[in-house]
């Protein structure tokens, strides 16, 4: 009997173990096992939601042909507490989310949050909505200025409302009081369709929101009338309506509209759901349903969007310092 050096029965008993084990070893099972959550932090009906909505299952198509996709809304505290369950949620895939700016940006500016932008792993933003006001088709008012005028004459009557303390419709209408010298009174909401319900029951007098969700209420026969857009020239969207720069106020403000995951991904699985991502909003047959709920869509891919979110995030940091928005 040949008996066999020490480090070669070792070697043949661990190749033989190896054998064995991969026989009887369970496969890995491919990503994703379960369905992926995408958190909305406004409520259902506004811009983001419908985008969200629109996207999920085309974000499925570009995983896995068996992927599932679900779109869970978290609204309230301008958007904080959906952005706070993201930044804690495991970063294992199975929790995505949308962020807006400049809720996204400017809370953890006004107070301490338990989120900020570095702390995600950014998988591309979509749209890009320049703001607008809206009145009721009943309304009075027909141009920023017939609005201004009225409110100079009666400080504090003219209400709006907005998505929260801090978000662009709330701080684009801080700037318009400053830069024309008249006082209105904020109302705040969880989301869009509240302000919009809430200007349509003339609760309020003007419903800040993005162009392309007036635009949307507008097609379903929501009775608003658009004052202004606040895009640095007229967008295709809405080439009808003048910007506030034509009407002698240059306020450039919009939300862009993105999608992150929590910090610490595995490197493998953050480049699946960025190809996903940018292979959804690619797709011609979503573009073409983002058209129709006229949803601007500007993507950017991870390293351009933290880019501008730095860039903004300076901006807005110098914004606090001259008009604080957290008390108003």
């Amino acid at each position: 009997m040949v008996r066999l050096p020490s480090p070669l029965r070792r070697a043949l008993t661990a190749l033989t173990w190896l054998a064995a084990t991969a026989l009887v070893a369970p496969a890995q099972a491919a990503y994703p096992e379960q369905p992926i959550k995408v958190l909305v932090s406004y409520g259902a009906g506004g811009g983001t939601d419908i985008v969200a909505r629109l996207l999920a299952p085309y974000i499925g198509k570009y995983l896995s042909p068996n992927a599932s996709v679900v779109v869970v809304n978290r609204p309230g505290a301008g958007g904080a507490i959906g952005f706070t369950e993201l930044a804690k949620a495991t970063p294992d895939g199975y929790t995505l989310g949308f962020i807006n700016t400049p809720n996204f940006l400017t809370i953890p500016i006004e107070r301490k949050t338990a989120f900020h932008w570095q702390d995600f792993d950014l998988l591309g933003n979509i749209v890009d909505d320049p703001g607008n006001f809206s009145v009721h088709a009943d309304s009075p008012f027909k141009s920023l200025s017939e609005l201004v005028a009225y409110a100079k004459s009666r400080p504090g009557e003219v209400t709006y409302g907005s998505t929260g303390v801090g978000s662009d419709d709330h701080l684009s209408a801080l700037i318009l009081e400053r830069a024309a010298g008249i006082q209105m009174t904020h109302v705040p909401f969880k989301g869009t369709s509240e302000v919009h319900n809430a200007v349509l029951s003339k609760q309020i007098t003007v419903a800040a929101m993005n162009i392309g969700e007036a635009l949307q209420y507008v097609k379903g026969g929501s009775k608003i009338r658009q004052l202004g857009q606040m895009s640095e020239a007229r967008t295709t969207l809405a080439p009808q309506v003048p910007t506030f720069k034509e009407q002698g106020y240059p306020i450039i403000m919009a939300s862009l509209r993105g999608m992150a995951a929590p910090k610490g991904l595995p490197p493998a699985l953050r480049e699946q759901l960025v190809s996903a991502v940018q292979k959804a909003v690619a797709d011609p047959e979503f573009q073409a349903k983002a058209a129709t709920v006229f949803s601007p869509l500007r993507y950017l891919p991870p390293a351009a969007y933290g880019a501008e979110l730095k860039e903004a995030e300076v901006g807005f940091q110098q914004l606090w310092q001259v008009m604080p928005w957290g008390d108003k």
